[in-house]
């Protein structure tokens, strides 16, 4: 299976750093809670020491009543768009977290929660 991976809108992004997509294949709605799985890919920064990781897989679920989110799952790779040797990152409890006007998660949330 091979992710079609789209960019998250440009206006929540932070240019220069990193770009971050989603996976409209993964978009798992029951009732008013949605799952999907978000790609971060972290830019080469030239003269940079050798980072540990280039890109983070991570799997979100959304409370669209709520305008909330948590954490489900984090993979990080060593490589750019999800490729390399992969380590699980860590999650903090998986709790609920408000969704941030004008962040990368509202972005996701407003995919998460229009109608299909």
């Amino acid at each position: 299976m091979h992710a079609e991976w789209v960019a998250v809108k440009k206006h929540y992004q932070v240019p220069g750093r990193e770009t971050v997509y989603f996976d409209p294949d993964t978009i798992r709605r029951e009732e008013h809670r949605v799952t999907l799985w978000q790609l971060t890919d972290i830019k080469w920064m030239e003269g940079a020491l050798t980072p540990r990781l280039l890109s983070i897989k991570t799997h979100k679920q959304f409370d669209c009543m709520n305008n909330r989110l948590r954490v489900l799952a984090v993979t990080e790779f060593s490589r750019q768009m999800g490729t390399g040797k992969q380590a699980d990152g860590y999650i903090e409890n998986g709790n609920w977290l408000p969704v941030e006007p004008g962040s990368v998660n509202q972005a996701l949330w407003e995919v998460a929660c229009s109608k299909p």
